[in-house]
This record gives structure tokens, C-alpha cells and sequence, in this order.
């Protein structure tokens, strides 16, 4: 730690450090810290609006001059703080010490305000804007300029949810800096020079009127959000309307709907996926009115992806549940009841159910760890049985190995790889892993690995898609590449070609021996056979270090909370005696109470319901369309005697359900999420009094009317009595060694199908959220070259791909896919691959032709 106290000369200067004063404060700095950090530490504010502590110094609102003196001698003009590194024996004085400086900055401040608008009190910054609180500290009192204010016609939508004023632009480029060097694509960039310099998107036209919406850019009128066509949408678009120090970037979902001064602020962890990034949560009269990105240095910085910041309002969707069902038996239709009556129901059924043929569990990916601990105490207590698993998606028994060998009970403090592991990573292998779509955040910490370090990032699968290329292109000018890169090959081949990397990919397979690598797999590893095994060849070969990274917020936690068919809470195998025992003493349970055999999976679950085999099903949030058979889940839905549906909205599940009970969003309850990290993300209840329950609660008293107790009452007490039991620390079950498939090889008329579901999609929390889903990327089949040509088509024909059971039909766009395979987005618009053809990565399909709307 650098201290900041007075120094005497016989002090030494630690080494790497530079001794300088500050406003008559003698300090040691690392060398190469910038001046404004400094200053910083010693509490000294220097006013400021282009610096950024994330983004590279750029020097561009010269609102932080101070004055420098070198060598004894005073530097002619003041100096940009933010961009002048310390020195040895360097003097500076601040706006509180330099009447030199003071007066530069009212100078910036004077230019800076003479084309802004004074609008404040309908701007949406009002109230927070560093613009308002440093031209009040640091500005003159009154001002020289007495012409008319510069105007545009107003507001532009560079997004359809986010919304530029020209006007109030100050041009400090933290904008555009973010789109360049953070998400690392051409969302905004610098148009024009001079007086006429503004924002805009990279392709936009600029023509004597002024900006055209030929290149992308939308002029509204009366304020309403249009989308914008063309080009990849960047998914982290909403960070440049956070960090914009003015009002000039706004967002169409919050404008004009509040002032800072109106909302309840409440710190929270985002539920949408497993990075569990920190929050800030705004609400006004018991509604979300926006989210921004928490500080969090460790987990997601500064920074949030679209999808976390926008999509909230599914919570007050018009299908959002409020009371309990239960379902007529004269009519057959779902009736309003009473908790009493609807737990009595749901009790009655599931205790038959048990006494019968059993009942399961699914409880989806999408539980704080509290509820899906109540779900795994729920099953094994009050159903006695091990049939629950949390993952509503395709899996495989492979993939439980894993996960029960590898992962469960990694922390960051047992040694796990974290954030800072990948920044600080030589190399880092992506396998069966899409980050930008499937965990935004990692995508932006490898992206900040490979440009500011120089981490090689791989990338095993099937094209450049444009995280690939934002990890591995040149990015940084004058700087060489960094290496990486993507390794190639056919869907379902994953495996193989990992066994193969010391003959065909010796760099990659050498650069993976470097001290601190890392391997990322996702949850797409599952639908490949042998490929879990096939990377713990791969960590024994090289040393690197695996880490598994799921796409839901609540999967991790579920993990070790046991809900799965072969493990109980804290990693501890069903099978186990000395584990069972010690659960059974923690439950207060009779020693042999618990079921010794292994679970069933959810696929074995929904076989056997729509087989007849099970009386009872209890789902807590799964939605058909993400498994891998949403038909054969609808026949089990359809064909189980008894289902009780814990939901938030209405559903494909609550439709069928017998009881259904309403349970809590993430906002309107305390928990925490286990992100892939297994970094405990503890939050608390943003909105109160809602009247609605979590899980936890729910099935607490469920459990009570079926004469069982979980102790889980609350969040917290769900949590503590998980805690009490702790981590097993005795016998890991036995890694998978399964061997690589052999692949299918597609005969003439078919082609290998490659898919995973793109960040912004039809998942049901994104609904309600039309500006969000303006900037989603538009679904294309996309098909290699050399594939096209052998088929004799052109980019823009629209494909239809098909099998035995539906089809789905989509533009053809190029890609650099291995040839003879097609790559479709899971779950986009039309393309719904699991329902339309019931097929997933590594499947057969066929392919059809029309171009231009006539039948090849």
C-alpha cells in the first residue's frame, strides 16, 4: 500500500515508485499512475469529465488542468491531469492551490456551457449530473455569451434503446472510447470536425442537414424508439448511457419516466446469468423503473450487458401470477383459491403420489441458492426421493461426473479460477463456450486480457462469430496481436479435436502448459459426448486449470445445493453412506431415511412421466422450449397424474398444472446467487409487500402439510441451515472418462447442425421489453462458402432447414463454418430448433433452398 502521508527526505522511495508533491503534500506513486489518480488518493478531487478509470486516457474535455512544475521550472500551460504520468521530483498544484489552474478550468467550463442547453429540470440527468455539480463548483457565476445556442433536431436513435441529444454533448469520447476498447465494436463513434463534430453510429452518413438514417441512424418523432437496422448490435450498449457525464445519451425505456430525486435506490446481483454481476436497482411505486451497473472490481467492474440492464419488466407482465390456482374438478379450468386451500390441494396429491409410484422434481436454472436448497431438502424429505435436477436443458450423465468431481465446492478462496484468473491468464481456451452470448462479462474480462495484457484467447468451435473476433483481432494499434484465434472444427467433434491438439494444434496445446492458463467450458459440452473428459485429459496434459461456465444465474448455486440426482447439499454423493449419514443427523433425520440410489435425470423424469411410470411432478420455472425435447416434456406434462407449478407468469407448465402457486422475482425477495466463480452474490428484498413468497417459504409450508419440515421459512433461514451443514470434505465421486463419439458423417442431402442461443432471444424474461429486443441480432442461417457454392446458393436466399420433425427457415448469411454444416441460432425469432426439429448441436438435418422467394 503507497502511503499518502508527508515524507521526510530521509525516507527512501519504495522501488518502481517516484516521489512527487501534491498541492504541498510530498506522495510515492507507482510509476506510470497518472496524475488524477494520484490526487485521487490523497483525496484531493480534480473536476473532470472524459476520464474514466476503465477507459484509456484520451485527454479530450481538458477539464482537469493543473498546474506542473519539472525540474524547478513551471510548465508554460497548465496540463491535463488525466493524461500526464508522474515524476521524479514533479510539483503540482490543483484548482485549490493554483489560481493558474482555477482559472483554466473556468475557462473549460465557460466553452464547454456556451452551446449546452439549459434544460435541467426535463433532463434526464438532472439531479446527477456531473456536468450540474462541477459547473456549480468549478464554474464561473455568470457567463459571457449572450448568442443563440447551437440546436439539432432531436432525439437520434443510435439503438432503439438508446437515444442521443446533440445538443448537450460535450465531446469527452467516453462513449465512444467504451464501444472501441471495452465491448469492442463500432457502436458510436466521432462524426465531422470542428464546431460540427457530434456522435454517431460508425456508418452513419452526415450530409448538409445533417445526420441521415441511411447509415443507421433514426431521427424520432415526438420521442418515440425505433430500431436500427444493420450490423451486429452491440449487447453492452446501455454502459455508454451510465458513464455519459450529461444528458446527451439517454435511454428510451427510462426517459422522461422519473427524476434521480423520485427513486428508491437498492443494491442487488443480476439474475440473468452466471457471472452474478453487481446492480443497482431504481424503483418508484413498486415498479422497477431502471438498472445500473454496480462497482465491483473483482466480478463485473463497472460494466453491464444489455440483457441485465434492461430486462426487468417481466415482473410486471400482464400474465405475472399473484394468487394460487388450484384446478376445478367439475370444469377443469385453473380457479383462484386460497394458499390454504392450494397448499392443501398440492399436499393431498403429492402425498398419494409418493405413497404411488413417486413424484420428481424440476426445478430450472433460475433459483437463488436458498430456494433451490429448499427444493433439494423438499424432494429427499417430503418425497423421499432423489428424482430432482435443476437442469432444464440438454445434459448428460458425463456432464453430472463433471460437475460432481470437478466443480462443486470451488470457491475463489479454495484456489478456483475467478475474474482475476482470466485477466491474469497467458492463455485461455474457450471450448463449446460462446461468451459473448452466453456470459457477457467473461466476454469483456477476455477481451481486457487479450488487449491490455496480451492473453491469447482460442476459441474451439464452429466460426469467427464477433466475440471470436473482438478476443483475437489486432486490438491494440501499434501493438502486436495478441495470438488466439478460432480452432475449427465440425459440431460434435469437439472431443476429438481436443485429443488431437499435440498433433494438429501444437501452439495452442504449448501455450496451455504456460503457468495460469485456463479452460472455459459450457454448458453446450454437455450435448457432446466424451468432450467433459476430453478436458480433463486436456488439464492433465498441460497443467491449466478448468472452469465450468453455465448460462443461468442459478445453476452453480443449485449445484451445491443438491439439486441434482446424485449428489445431496455441499457435494456429497447420494451413494455415500458416511455422506447420507451425515445430512440425516444435520435434517435430524433417523440414519437411513434418505434413498441410497441415484436419482433420475430430467430427462429420465419426463421419459418416465410420459411413460406412466410417476404419479407426481413438482416444477419450479422450466420452460418446455429450453429442453431438449420440448414435445416429449409437453406428453410427460400431459400424462403425469399430478403437477404442481411454482411460477412466476404463466407458462406452458402452469397451463397443464393441477395447483399452481405463485412465487417471488429476484426483486421482490433477499437470496443470493452462486456465480460460476462459486462467489456467494448475496442480495436483499429491493420491493417489499408485495404479498408474493419465494420458493423457500412455499415449499416450507407445503412440506409442513405433508407432516415434514425443511426450516427453510425464509431466505435466511434457508441459508443458515445450509451453512450448518456445510461442504463435504470426504470422497469426490469418480471424474468421467468417457471416449470421444464417433461422429456422424453426414450423407449428400444432409449437413451437420451447429447452434447455441444468441444473449438477446425469445427467453421469457426478456418479454415486455420491446427496445431490448430491437437490438437483438437478427437470425441467419449461416452456411461456409465453399458449402454454399455446392449447393448453388447466395447470401440473402432464405434457407429452410429441416427434419423428420418441422422445419425452420431463415436467410443465408456467410461464415467461416467447416464445410457441410449449418449453423442456426437455438432459440431466435422463428428459429426454434429444440421445438421446430427437435435437434441440437451435433444433429443431422437437411437443407433446403429458395431464392429470392422462388424454389430451388
Amino acid at each position: 500500500m503507497t502511503s499518502v502521508e508527508n515524507k521526510t527526505d530521509a525516507a527512501p522511495v519504495p522501488e518502481g515508485h517516484v516521489r512527487l508533491t501534491i498541492d504541498g503534500i510530498e506522495v510515492d506513486a507507482p510509476k506510470g499512475e497518472l496524475l488524477i489518480r494520484t490526487a485521487e488518493r490523497l483525496g484531493i478531487v480534480v473536476p473532470r469529465f472524459c476520464d474514466h478509470p476503465l477507459l484509456d486516457p484520451a485527454g479530450a474535455c481538458r477539464q482537469c488542468l493543473v498546474d506542473v512544475e519539472m525540474g524547478g521550472r513551471k510548465m508554460p500551460k497548465p496540463q491535463a491531469s488525466c493524461t500526464m504520468t508522474v515524476a521524479d521530483g514533479m510539483v503540482v498544484n490543483t484548482q485549490r492551490t493554483s489560481p493558474v489552474a482555477d482559472k483554466a478550468q473556468q475557462g473549460v467550463m465557460e466553452l464547454l456551457l456556451i452551446n449546452h442547453p439549459l434544460d435541467c429540470p426535463i433532463c434526464d440527468k438532472g439531479g446527477e449530473c456531473p456536468l450540474q455539480n462541477q459547473a456549480l463548483k468549478h464554474g464561473r457565476t455568470d457567463s459571457r455569451f449572450h448568442e443563440h445556442k447551437r440546436t439539432f433536431a432531436k432525439p437520434l436513435a443510435v439503438s432503439s434503446q438508446v437515444l442521443l441529444d446533440r445538443e448537450r454533448c460535450v465531446l469527452c469520447q467516453r462513449c465512444t472510447r467504451f464501444s472501441k476498447e471495452i465491448a469492442g465494436d463500432s457502436f458510436l463513434d466521432l462524426l465531422e470536425r470542428g464546431a460540427q463534430q457530434q456522435i454517431g453510429t460508425a456508418s452513419t452518413a452526415v450530409t448538409e442537414g445533417g445526420i441521415t438514417a441511411s447509415g443507421g441512424l433514426t431521427l424520432l418523432e415526438g420521442g418515440e424508439s425505433a430500431a436500427v437496422a444493420g450490423g451486429d448490435q452491440s449487447y453492452f450498449s446501455g454502459n455508454t448511457i451510465q458513464i455519459c457525464p450529461v444528458g446527451a445519451l439517454t435511454s428510451a425505456a427510462y426517459r422522461f419516466r422519473a427524476r434521480p430525486f423520485d427513486l428508491v435506490s437498492t443494491p442487488g446481483v443480476c439474475e440473468h446469468c452466471s457471472s452474478g454481476c453487481a446492480e443497482r436497482t431504481d424503483w418508484r411505486r413498486g415498479k422497477v423503473t431502471r438498472k445500473l451497473a454496480g462497482d465491483d472490481p473483482e466480478v463485473n467492474e463497472e460494466w453491464l450487458c444489455d440483457k441485465g440492464r434492461f430486462a426487468f419488466r417481466y415482473t410486471t407482465a400482464p400474465n405475472r401470477l399473484r394468487r394460487p390456482q388450484v384446478r376445478d374438478a367439475e370444469t377443469g379450468l385453473l380457479r383462484d383459491a386460497s394458499w390454504t386451500e392450494a397448499l392443501r390441494v398440492a399436499a393431498d396429491g403429492l402425498t398419494a403420489a409418493r405413497e404411488g409410484r413417486g413424484a420428481a422434481v424440476l426445478t430450472g436454472g433460475r433459483l437463488t441458492v436458498e430456494d433451490a436448497y429448499a427444493y433439494s431438502k423438499f424432494a429427499r424429505i417430503a418425497l423421499n426421493t432423489n428424482d430432482i435436477d435443476f437442469r432444464a436443458r440438454p445434459h448428460s450423465a458425463e456432464e453430472l461426473a463433471f460437475l460432481g468431481s470437478q466443480v462443486v465446492g470451488s470457491t475463489p478462496e479454495s484456489g478456483g479460477v475467478t475474474f482475476a484468473s482470466l485477466e491474469a491468464a497467458p492463455a485461455v481456451l474457450c471450448v463449446a463456450f460462446e461468451p459473448e452470448d452466453e456470459a457477457p462479462i467473461v466476454f469483456l474480462r477476455l477481451r481486457k486480457a487479450a488487449r491490455k495484457k496480451g492473453t491469447k484467447v482460442f476459441h474451439l468451435g464452429q466460426w469467427s462469430t464477433p466475440g471470436v473476433r473482438k478476443t483475437t483481432d489486432r486490438l491494440n494499434p501499434g501493438r502486436p496481436d495478441p495470438g488466439g484465434g478460432l480452432l475449427a472444427c465440425v459440431p460434435g467433434g469437439e472431443a476429438a479435436a481436443l485429443d488431437a491438439l499435440p498433433t494438429h494444434a501444437e501452439d495452442i496445446e504449448s501455450a496451455l502448459t504456460s503457468s495460469n492458463a485456463v479452460i472455459l467450458v459450457g454448458e453446450r459440452a454437455a450435448e457432446v459426448p466424451g468432450l467433459f473428459s476430453a478436458v480433463l485429459r486436456l488439464t492433465e496434459r498441460t497443467g491449466a486449470r478448468a472452469a465450468w461456465i453455465p448460462r443461468r444465474a442459478g445453476e452453480r448455486g443449485a449445484l451445491e445445493a443438491g439439486a441434482v440426482p446424485t449428489l445431496l447439499p455441499g457435494g456429497r454423493p447420494v451413494t455415500d453412506e458416511t455422506a447420507r449419514n451425515e445430512v440425516e443427523l444435520a435434517w435430524g433425520l433417523q440414519a437411513g431415511t434418505l434413498p441410497a440410489t441415484p436419482g433420475r435425470d430430467t430427462s429420465a423424469v419426463l421419459a418416465a412421466a410420459a411413460a406412466g411410470e410417476l404419479d407426481a411432478l413438482v416444477v419450479g420455472g422450466v420452460d418446455p422450449d429450453d429442453l431438449a425435447d420440448p414435445e416429449l416434456a409437453e406428453r410427460a406434462l400431459n400424462k403425469v397424474g399430478f403437477l404442481v407449478s411454482l411460477e412466476l407468469r404463466s407458462s406452458a407448465v402452469t397451463e397443464r398444472a393441477d395447483v399452481v402457486l405463485p412465487i417471488a422475482p429476484s426483486v421482490e425477495k433477499s437470496g443470493s446467487y452462486l456465480n460460476w466463480e462459486g462467489r456467494e452474490r448475496p442480495f436483499v428484498t429491493t420491493i417489499d409487500g408485495t404479498g408474493v413468497l419465494p420458493d423457500c417459504r412455499v415449499l416450507d409450508t407445503l412440506a409442513v402439510e405433508m407432516d415434514a419440515d425443511l426450516f427453510t421459512q425464509t431466505p435466511a433461514a434457508s441459508a443458515g441451515d445450509l451453512a450448518r451443514l456445510g461442504r463435504h470434505d470426504g470422497t469426490r465421486p469418480p471424474a468421467p472418462t468417457v471416449a470421444p463419439a464417433t461422429r456422424r458423417v453426414p450423407t449428400a442431402d444432409q449437413l451437420t447442425l451447429a447452434t447455441w442461443r444468441q444473449m438477446l432471444d425469445n427467453g421469457s424474461l426478456q418479454e415486455e421489453e420491446p427496445n431490448l429486443a430491437g437490438t437483438a441480432r437478427t437470425p441467419v442461417a449461416r452456411l461456409s462458402p465453399a458449402t454454399s457454392a455446392r449447393l448453388g446458393l447466395a447470401e440473402g436466399d432464405l434457407l429452410t432447414v429441416r427434419t423428420e420433425r418441422g422445419s425452420v427457415a431463415l436467410p443465408l448469411s456467410p461464415a467461416d463454418l467447416p464445410d457441410d454444416v449449418v449453423w442456426l441460432p437455438a432459440n431466435s425469432g422463428d428459429s426454434t430448433v429444440r421445438r421446430s426439429l427437435a435437434a441440437g448441436h451435433g444433429s443431422l438435418v437437411h437443407l433446403d433452398g429458395v431464392q429470392n422467394g422462388g424454389a430451388r
